[in-house]
């Protein structure tokens, strides 16, 4: 690992941490523990040349250990930001805070400003490095923001700024 790639520090939610944490020890304490046991297995039954069991499982086995040295490699990296620290003395959009916002058809969306590693448009969990993720930061109650996406740019109205759980639709 290089130098400067140590020094560069990932945000991450306490919750994003925890659902990175569990995933390299479910890897290290379920999955690859079961996938040994499966090559074993398929060792035990001769000849591994043409063997499809015990040559997938080992191809699975790598894929497993890469992901784990990905994963410790990144926590290692990651600095947990706590929202509520991010509040600051203003109402502002910080990392981690959930913001209402209102389209230019007057739909409302809610999207929370995470680090790259917890990001899921799905979940309306945006990465501070994306269009939407850069507008929003720093913004206030009121604020408007244009995005510039690949469909085209769209306006968007600060409706309200959330610190802790999602807001509740409404």
């Amino acid at each position: 690992m290089s130098e400067k790639k140590a020094q560069v520090p990932i945000y991450i939610t306490p919750e994003g941490h925890r659902k990175i944490r569990n995933e390299l020890e479910h890897l290290w304490k379920v999955e690859r523990p079961r996938v040994t046991s499966e090559v074993e297995i398929a060792a035990a039954h001769g000849d591994r040349s043409e063997n499809a069991e015990y040559t997938y499982g080992k191809r699975r086995l790598r894929e497993i250990d890469k992901r784990m040295q990905f994963l410790a490699d990144r926590l290692e990296r990651m600095h947990i930001v706590h929202p509520d620290e991010q509040r600051g003395s203003a109402n502002k959009v910080g990392f981690g805070a959930w913001v209402v916002v209102e389209d230019d058809e007057g739909k409302t969306h809610t999207y929370r400003v995470v680090g790259a590693d917890e990001s899921d448009a799905d979940a309306g969990l945006v990465s501070m490095d994306s269009p939407m993720g850069r507008a929003l930061l720093g913004r206030e109650p009121g604020d408007d923001l244009e995005v510039r996406r690949p469909r085209g740019p769209a306006i968007f109205t600060v409706v309200s700024i959330h610190y802790g759980d999602r807001p509740e639709p409404g």
